[in-house]
């Protein structure tokens, strides 16, 4: 009957994903403090790099999404994959299907902040605040350093060995030279937003005012 088709067209709509947000940052500017202060401010957990990392490369695809995400929506992952691939310039491989795939399914398990990956480029814009981070070189050498406790040309080298990693990252996945800054709901200068608190809070205001959320 008509309640009936009605019943099971709802069943095999995509999930509805919850407001997410998507990090971007220069390295060292200190975003997951940042994150982690705005994740128990609105309820939300951070997924950073490691993290992510970690499941790219340890845990089965399927396990994540065959279980989850295909019992209650049949086929609806290959459906999203093959949409993103035919809408943009990613290449289709293995490696970025398994990846887009992974941030697909963690985004769907519940309300999330993402740190890096560009994950604000295969999520759903529309389901996304995009946060960039910036500060100034001399202010990630002398933040790092002093927390490490090693010479600032020691912390000079890591940086640079892991912008040009980044750089390549991006241009093997995403074909992008640099990230654009139109990209982004907002982006953020550490060099004069210096408090992590204060960050967190300017976040926090335009996520609620972006999708309609109450404070408290």
């Amino acid at each position: 009957d008509k309640e009936q088709q009605k019943m099971e067209k709802e069943d095999i709509q995509p999930e509805k994903l919850c407001p997410t947000i998507c990090v971007t940052q220069i390295s060292g500017v200190g975003s997951v403090k940042i994150a982690d202060i705005l994740a128990k401010r609105i309820g939300y957990r951070v997924v950073d790099r490691q993290i992510l990392e970690h499941i790219t490369h340890e845990i089965k695809l399927s396990d994540i999404t065959t279980d989850f995400f295909d019992k209650r929506y049949p086929g609806k992952m290959n459906e999203y994959l093959s949409h993103l691939f035919n809408e943009t310039s990613f290449p289709d491989n293995d490696y970025n299907r398994h990846l887009f795939a992974t941030i697909r399914a963690i985004a769907g398990l519940g309300p999330t902040i993402f740190i890096g990956w560009g994950t604000h480029l295969v999520l759903p814009r529309e389901h996304v605040m995009a946060v960039r981070f910036v500060c100034s070189k001399g202010y990630r050498v002398k933040r790092l350093a002093t927390i490490l406790n090693v010479e600032e040309q020691e912390i000079e080298r890591k940086l640079e060995d892991f912008n040009l990693k980044q750089s390549y990252f991006y241009k093997k996945v995403y074909h992008l030279e640099k990230a654009s800054t139109q990209e982004f709901d907002l982006v953020i200068n550490c060099d004069y937003i210096k408090d992590p608190q204060w960050a967190a809070e300017i976040v926090e205001e335009n996520f609620r005012k972006k999708f309609s959320i109450r404070t408290g």
